[in-house]
């Protein structure tokens, strides 16, 4: 791969994922890499007791070098949507970026669908990112 394509494929940040390690305990890098699972894991037993947390220091690297490979890059910034959804998500602020109108209007009436939307939107976010990008690359031909 040529220096154009790895800098291409850059969807996240070391820098956003490590701001984040500092809530780690509660798993929000883990979600911003893709670990939802995991991410669920560190949010209910605080980063497992902190040792995961502390661990994860020497690991984001390796998470951001994942997200970069399997998540498809496009015109979305997925840093600047998981902020909007971290910050603002109850208020649907994430979706009216990612061009969700409905939903980002029926989120804001409602808290975020009672917080549910929030909790499914940490949960799938890069996804709903990378299939919009994949959609416009086929459509692009």
């Amino acid at each position: 791969m040529t220096h154009t394509q790895i800098s291409s494929r850059d969807t996240h940040s070391k820098l956003i994922g490590y701001l984040l390690w500092l809530f780690g305990f509660l798993g929000a890098h883990r979600f911003y890499y893709g670990k939802p699972v995991t991410g669920t894991i560190w949010f209910f037993t605080l980063g497992l007791l902190g040792i995961g947390w502390l661990i994860d220091l020497f690991l984001i690297p390796s998470m951001d070098r994942q997200a970069d490979l399997r998540f498809q890059a496009g015109p979305i910034n997925y840093t600047l949507a998981w902020l909007l959804l971290t910050f603002l998500g109850v208020f649907g602020i994430h979706r009216f970026y990612l061009g969700k109108w409905l939903t980002g209007i029926l989120y804001l009436l409602t808290f975020g669908l009672f917080g549910l939307g929030v909790l499914y939107d940490f949960w799938t976010l890069n996804d709903q990112i990378s299939v919009r990008h994949a959609r416009r690359d086929i459509a692009n031909g």
